[in-house]
Parts: structure tokens; C-alpha cells; sequence
């Protein structure tokens, strides 16, 4: 079998699980970012800095759950321009 056949088939099998997987797990964060913004509007006696503070948390947490992958889909880029190109 062709080795550049092999590498393209064994880097669409590792995208498609890393996408699977990444989006499970955006999908269990935000499960539990709404069941904690749930549980915050419930609780009265939280302090305000707390509240403000998770709320700034979060946001930053997005944003680097966002740029990771931003990062491994550029890599899954450069990956498939590298397989795809004419190496002689």
C-alpha cells in the first residue's frame, strides 16, 4: 500500500477524533458552565467579586479552549499541505 494512502487515511482518523473528542468535551464544559450559573443565581450569599470573577473565568476559559483549537486545526492544516504536495 501506498505510504502517503497510509498517512492521509491514519491523519483523517486522528482529525475526526480529535474533533469527536473536542466536541464532547465543549459540550460537557458547557453543561457544567450552565449548571454552575444555575447553582450562582440560586446562591444569594456569593459575593459579587465571586460572581464577577467566574464570569471572568469563564470567558477566559473559552477564549483558550477557542485558540487550542484554533492551533490544532492549524496544524491539521499544515499537516495535509505537507501530505498533499509533491515531494520528488
Amino acid at each position: 500500500m501506498d505510504q502517503k494512502f497510509m498517512a492521509n487515511q491514519m491523519l483523517r482518523y486522528n482529525k475526526t477524533s480529535f474533533e469527536k473528542s473536542f466536541s464532547v468535551m465543549v459540550n460537557m464544559q458547557n453543561n457544567a458552565e450552565k449548571m454552575f450559573q444555575f447553582w450562582l443565581n440560586q446562591t444569594k450569599w456569593f459575593p459579587a467579586e465571586g460572581r464577577n470573577f467566574m464570569s471572568e473565568w469563564i470567558i477566559f476559559y473559552r477564549k483558550l479552549r477557542n485558540d487550542y483549537k484554533a492551533s490544532v486545526d492549524e496544524g491539521y492544516r499544515k499537516m495535509e499541505e505537507f501530505l498533499s504536495a509533491d515531494h520528488k
